[in-house]
């Protein structure tokens, strides 16, 4: 279940609210005076006949009032079912959700340890492992399987996804195919029962990115319209590389992705007013200039992630962030430091979806057991946000005077009653003494991960989908097999 704050929760802000208008003025001039390069043609069609101007063909400048007008008309609260029609996600305010990323090129197998080619059973274990750990609370197809032809990749990773696991979904629709979109619905309309149902409590959103901050390319602008047309929630992101495809700056970068999102919601909403759309904040970095990577353990990806929380907050949209994530290629010190601390960051700044739990090597590479371990730091860092209760039993002032000076409270009711609930207690973080320890094995935190992986993909039983639904879903892939397969081959 997805935590939900506290109403004492302190939230992380770097910005004050004239600042933050700053921002958003700054916005609204760079869409109407520089513009984006939309590349699908319904796209600017539905941007031309609302007051946008075309040049070029494909520059189209939105003037203030589309954007103010997306704002108004977009939801302020997104939800989100498991497979089984129970919705458990609730995206609104400050509420926070915790859960993996997407296309991983290479995984760290749990069993030898060696990093190879991500594969179909990757996504499946995946799935699996989230199904089972209790504070994750969405999935994503996190693998990137190269054993499946990339034309058939998403409807494999979706088939994958909901057979060993309950969860909310995020899918990614990299492809932009619209053929294949319409088989994932038809499978999504399988599993909910009807249009109706999926309409009313969805088990999945969509994740896509524009190419670049002021270039939507036509791919992306399709997932945009299909799922807006059928109102499947979306979130928007661009991919934002300060020093790159954005200025160095980090007001400069905040304002490219803001415009990147912002640009996305002005034709989702012109598309189907009212549609379910989350606000793409959540991944703009630094390019570091020394490796040219995109540093995912930068401390500029988590102040520039919690400002377009801010952001987010004031328009009242929910916001897409990122956590439990570390340019390590490898489980170890540098990135259990890295991915608690983007976990806590993410938190404290409100971002409402934090997703890419698990990724290591900047983005490349996946390994379950670092997943496993930020489990346990997405529990600690619950517990560091929950507040505590300060009235008159809380604050023991009577307990305090009969135990008196020199007492103790070991053995009081008082104690008993409440330590479960004042003490976070660890499952996975080691608290034993030093000779408990050895005798128990020696065991580093990795490895202790690593057994639990182990235990979990060896015992842990998902609720199965009905033996129909598995036979309609397997028709589907088939029917896309047969119908598109040939035509991209030839």
């Amino acid at each position: 279940m997805h935590y939900d704050v506290n109403p004492r929760q302190p939230l992380l802000e770097f910005l004050t609210e004239k600042e933050l208008d700053e921002i958003h003025y700054a916005t609204l001039e760079v869409l109407e005076r520089v513009g984006a390069n939309v590349h699908h043609p319904e796209a600017r069609e539905l941007l031309y006949s609302a007051g946008a101007r075309i040049e070029n063909d494909l520059r189209v400048r939105i003037p203030p009032h589309l954007v103010e007008k997306a704002l108004q008309l977009a939801p302020k609260r997104v939800t989100l079912a498991n497979r089984l029609g129970e919705r458990t996600i609730f995206l609104e305010g400050a509420k926070i959700c915790f859960g993996t990323g997407s296309d991983l090129p290479n995984t760290i197998d749990h069993e030898t340890g060696q990093r190879r080619k991500s594969l179909l059973k990757d996504v499946e274990n995946g799935a699996l492992v989230c199904d089972y750990l209790d504070n994750i609370d969405f999935i994503m197809c996190d693998a990137l399987p190269s054993d499946i032809h990339p034309i058939m990749q998403e409807l494999y990773e979706f088939y994958a996804m909901m057979k060993n696991s309950v969860k909310p979904m995020f899918l990614t629709v990299s492809s932009g195919r619209r053929d294949m979109m319409e088989y994932m619905y038809e499978m999504a309309v399988a599993v909910a029962g009807s249009r109706e149902n999926l309409e009313a409590n969805p088990f999945f959103a969509v994740y896509a990115e524009p190419t670049a901050p002021l270039r939507h390319a036509k791919d992306c602008s399709e997932v945009l319209l299909f799922c807006s047309e059928h109102r499947i929630p979306i979130t928007y992101p661009a991919v934002i590389f300060s020093g790159a495809n954005a200025p160095v700056t980090m007001a400069g970068v905040v304002t490219m992705a803001n415009a990147a999102t912002l640009a996305g919601l002005v034709i989702h909403q012109l598309k189907n007013p009212g549609a379910p759309y989350i606000y793409g904040g959540g991944v703009s970095t630094c390019l570091d200039m020394k490796h040219a990577i995109m540093a995912y353990g930068a401390p500029e990806f988590r102040v520039a992630t919690t400002i377009l929380a801010q952001l987010s907050r004031r328009y009242g949209l929910s916001t897409w962030n990122t956590g439990g994530v570390t340019d390590s290629k490898t489980v170890d010190e540098q990135a259990a430091i890295e991915g608690t601390n983007s976990l806590l960051m993410s938190a404290l700044g409100g971002g409402n979806v934090i997703h890419d739990v698990g990724y290591l090597e900047s983005g490349l590479t996946g390994s379950l057991t670092f997943l496993v371990m930020m489990d346990e730091a997405i529990a600690l860092v619950k517990r560091i946000l929950r507040s505590y209760r300060v009235d008159r039993e809380t604050l023991a002032v009577d307990l305090i005077a009969e135990v008196g000076p020199d007492g103790s409270f070991l053995t009081k009711p008082h104690t008993l009653q409440h330590f479960k609930q004042e003490f976070w207690s660890p499952r996975l973080i080691d608290r034993n003494n030093y000779e408990r320890w050895v005798k128990q094995g020696s065991l580093t935190l990795q490895a202790r991960a690593q057994a639990k992986v182990r235990k979990i993909l060896s015992s842990h039983q998902p609720v199965p989908l009905p033996e129909e639904t598995l036979k309609e879903l397997e028709r589907i892939m088939h029917s896309a097999e047969r119908n598109v397969l040939p035509r991209v081959k030839g």
